[in-house]
């Protein structure tokens, strides 16, 4: 495997560890509010409940990278660059009037899992500096 197939899937476990975070930080709310719920009542509200929108962002590039780490792919090398640039979008938001951005800070603030999650995914971004940095 290449260095940026490599630097790439560990964006992937990355992503994922900081997802769970998110998900069990969200979890924890909700069951405060609402009582404790079962994990596939939980997973149909990750599904479809709009409150749970906003981490779907973090899921969707997930599948992305999983799309483009699959071997029976054909994949240029500006897709991958893509898949890296919308990472750093992503967790460095500009502004946060996106409902994402608005809530990822929150996660942030009062969550300590949540920061050293969002720091292990902003180090590996490190390992594959944007397209012209150099």
């Amino acid at each position: 495997m290449d260095h940026t197939k490599m630097v790439l899937g560990l964006l992937r476990d990355n992503l994922l560890a900081l997802h769970k975070t998110l998900v069990d930080l969200e979890r924890d709310a909700y069951e405060k509010t609402h009582g404790k719920v079962g994990s596939g009542e939980f997973l149909n509200l990750l599904l479809m409940d709009q409150d749970f929108s906003w981490l779907r962002r973090i899921s969707e590039l997930i599948v992305w990278i999983d799309e483009v780490l699959d071997p029976d792919e054909l994949t240029a090398d500006e897709e991958i660059e893509n898949v890296f640039t919308r990472a750093r979008k992503l967790l460095t938001p500009a502004e946060f009037g996106e409902d994402f951005e608005r809530r990822y800070q929150d996660a942030l603030q009062r969550n300590a899992d949540v920061i050293i999650a969002h720091k292990e995914v902003r180090d590996v971004l490190k390992l594959r500096p944007p397209a012209g940095s150099d």
